[in-house]
């Protein structure tokens, strides 16, 4: 069980929801979705149960906002680290690195995110969905605004979609292996990652395709 914060009194309801969602990731991370209990919520983020209940409803309810707040803070994080300054690389490496450092930072989060939410399924896996998409509206964003540049932006704007999804579901697998290999650096994981796909995304978009080489047929 995690720690069990210290009981508070006459806090701000935003301050006061805030802790309550902070121990509830903490508790759904460690103990998951179905084993997890309002009990245990209450005593970690020094509470009583029904104010667990007043301020943010059922147990289903809670997970959900837990979702929510985690997947938004992720995001947030993601765009945050990317500067439209940037050249296109830097800016999908910056982003990759924001990723990373959020999962490094937030174990817990992400925990939630992929784990416990697509295990449980049903309306929290599809929050996870939502956010997969936002994140792959991020990506192809790049992929479109490279493609243009390099003057092939209608072959950029078809292949982007389906591009940024293979990225994006790259990046999820890295950080689940991280998560039992945290020796690794966010900046080095991002550049693993980068020396795997660039090198094809900056083919791609400079209009040098692969295609497979059949060998004649007699």
């Amino acid at each position: 069980m995690p720690e069990k914060t210290k009981r508070a009194r006459r806090l701000p309801r935003e301050v006061r929801e805030r802790q309550i969602l902070d121990a509830a990731v903490e508790v759904f991370s460690a103990n998951g979705y179905h084993a997890a209990s309002m009990d245990d919520v209450a005593e970690v983020a020094g509470v009583s149960k029904p104010m667990v209940y007043t301020y943010l409803g059922s147990k289903e309810d809670l997970f959900a906002k837990c979702i929510r707040r985690e997947a938004k803070r992720l995001l947030d994080a993601v765009a945050a680290g990317v500067d439209a300054d940037m050249t296109p690389d830097m800016q999908l490496w910056s982003g990759l690195r924001s990723f990373f450092s959020f999962v490094g930072d937030n174990r817990s989060s992400w925990l939630v995110l992929h784990r416990q939410a697509l295990s449980v399924g049903g309306s929290f896996a599809e929050e996870i969905s939502q956010m997969r998409a936002r994140s792959i509206e991020l990506v192809a964003a790049v992929v479109v605004a490279t493609g243009t540049k390099q003057g092939i932006g209608e072959q950029a704007e078809k292949s982007a979609e389906g591009l940024a999804a293979a990225l994006v579901g790259a990046a999820e697998s890295l950080a689940v292996w991280w998560l039992d290999h945290p020796d690794v650096s966010d900046g080095l994981l991002a550049s693993w990652l980068m020396n795997l796909v660039w090198l094809g995304f900056g083919d791609l978009v400079k209009g040098e395709v692969w295609t497979p080489n059949f060998p004649a047929t007699t």
